[in-house]
């Protein structure tokens, strides 16, 4: 039997009247990539805080290597080995790379002292990784990629025998990824422990040794990854089958009109680019990150300047300057910072669903409020959101329904074309199913999308043809048909 680094069993936690944790375990083994899975409230946090000091459990014990711990705080984790890397990482933009390392670990005694014996310490670390980072520049001046190594080196500097990560890989491109991929493999062959969580279901099928899946708060299954396939842990996941597999040809009709055509668009980023958009099709836009992908939309979406090009809708040249200029011309465009750009989180779903379509509520002046909130409990319904009641603050909802509450605003905006830019980041794979599914019924009700995904498989799943970009240039077109990563992939560093 393999040493077990951490053994956590009957883990329940309530929060009031919520039992987020019922009879929970998981169980890691000594340098093993574990990967920890669910929808979003399946659990995964909250196990990950009670071991790693946040919280306590109600009941049930955690075991570090053989021992019984109850820590009370992350620091008496962090001290004992258990350190967690979160989503939003927390490093202080304005120090050093040395600094952010040791900040409240100095060595020595003296500032002078302190600081040579911490860049000596930090030097060997980035040695270590084979990171080339400069140890004086400022964190905030590094890309993201950068600042994640920051992060796990600064949990090898405690001597940590376990790394949890949650969502690393959710704002890094390809290339970054299997750096990252790199360095967790490197810590892995020396005997780290490490928890891996992600929703990106191929990168656990990469990186990880075994699979805990978590469902409503209750442990469902640990399977060898190397053994189980996409469709079985998906099954786990969510209690149901879901389709994951590729688009076999294109739903468009032959004879389906151009809704929307663009010709030879340009900006400082974008170099003169043309293509078509079909009445009912999904028009997907690959490319690595910098490829120019939003920069196309927002252009599209009279977002940002452009420097020349002509935007046709239904045959007919439009002028598009700005956002205004193409909501009136039924184009809806769904950013991929939601919280930041396409909703107000601190007001209510009726709020946020009614923000675009003021004018169609108000009558002389007057807001006719039964009106408003009919129309919106409509849009909410057809959409499924899930919410209490449409006067809850959009902030209390899962990422999944905030997606939902920003399609329904543009569906009572009656928009007729949408652009959706990373439809289904940071969601789980059910809500990913329920998103799929509402793009589906949108194309079928004869309308057209617009589909920015850096996820392969959702382009491969959802989309009736692929346009690939490489540094603001189209380097490549596929029908669905004979679209593959690999073909995708290489026309993606296709620099013309």
């Amino acid at each position: 039997m393999e040493e077990l680094v951490v053994s956590m069993k009957n883990i329940h936690k309530r929060f009031g009247g919520i039992h987020a944790l019922a009879n929970a375990r998981l169980e890691l083994r000594k340098g093993e990539i574990l990967g920890l899975i669910g929808e979003n409230g399946a659990g995964k946090s909250t196990l990950m805080k009670i071991l790693s000091g946040v919280y306590q459990a109600d009941e049930g014990e955690v075991l570090i290597s053989g021992r019984e711990v109850h820590y009370r705080n992350p620091k008496e984790a962090l001290d004992d080995g258990i350190c967690m890397i979160y989503q939003e990482l927390n490093l202080v933009d304005k120090l050093s790379v040395a600094d952010n390392i040791f900040i409240g670990r100095e060595s020595g005694t003296g500032i002078l002292l302190k600081r040579k014996q911490d860049r000596k310490k930090t030097e060997e670390l980035l040695q270590r990784l084979e990171l080339d980072v400069p140890l004086d520049i400022e964190v905030g001046n590094l890309t993201v990629a950068k600042q994640q190594m920051i992060e796990i080196a600064k949990g090898i500097s405690c001597n940590s025998k376990v790394l949890i990560m949650d969502e690393p890989t959710a704002a890094l491109a390809v290339s970054e990824i299997q750096e990252l991929f790199r360095v967790i493999r490197q810590l892995k062959e020396e005997g780290m422990s490490i928890i891996y969580i992600s929703h990106r279901l191929e990168e656990l099928f990469e990186i990880t040794d075994r699979i805990t899946v978590m469902r409503d708060g209750n442990y469902i299954d640990t399977m060898e990854t190397s053994l189980g396939t996409m469709d079985e842990l998906i099954k786990k996941m969510v209690g149901r089958n879901i389709s994951w597999s590729k688009k076999e040809k294109s739903n468009v009709k032959k004879n389906a009109p151009v809704v929307l055509e663009i010709k030879h668009i340009a900006s400082k980023d974008i170099k003169d680019i043309s293509f078509q958009l079909r009445q009912g099709e999904i028009l997907g836009l690959a490319g690595l990150m910098g490829a120019g992908r939003t920069e196309l939309a927002r252009l599209i979406f009279g977002a940002d300047w452009r420097k020349g090009g002509v935007i046709l809708r239904n045959g007919k040249e439009v002028k598009i300057r700005t956002t205004f200029d193409a909501v009136a011309q039924g184009i809806s465009y769904l950013s991929e910072d939601r919280k930041g750009n396409g909703l107000a989180v601190d007001l209510s779903v009726a709020d946020n669903v009614a923000l675009p379509n003021w004018d169609d509520f108000t009558k002389h002046g007057v807001i006719q409020f039964k009106f408003m909130e009919e129309s919106v409990e409509e849009a909410a319904k057809t959409v499924a959101v899930k919410t209490p009641s449409i006067h809850q603050i959009v902030r209390n909802l899962s990422g999944g329904n905030q997606q939902k509450v920003v399609i329904a605003k543009w569906l009572l905006r009656n928009s007729e074309i949408f652009i959706f830019d990373e439809p289904t980041r940071g969601i789980d794979v059910g809500a990913k199913s329920e998103i799929y599914k509402l793009m589906e019924k949108l194309i079928k009700e004869g309308k057209s999308i617009i589909m920015i995904s850096s996820e392969m498989p959702e382009l491969l799943r959802m989309s009736d043809r692929i346009l690939v970009l490489c540094e603001g240039r189209l380097t490549g077109e596929l029908d669905i048909k004979e679209a593959t990563q690999e073909k995708i992939m290489e026309y993606a560093v296709m620099r013309n």
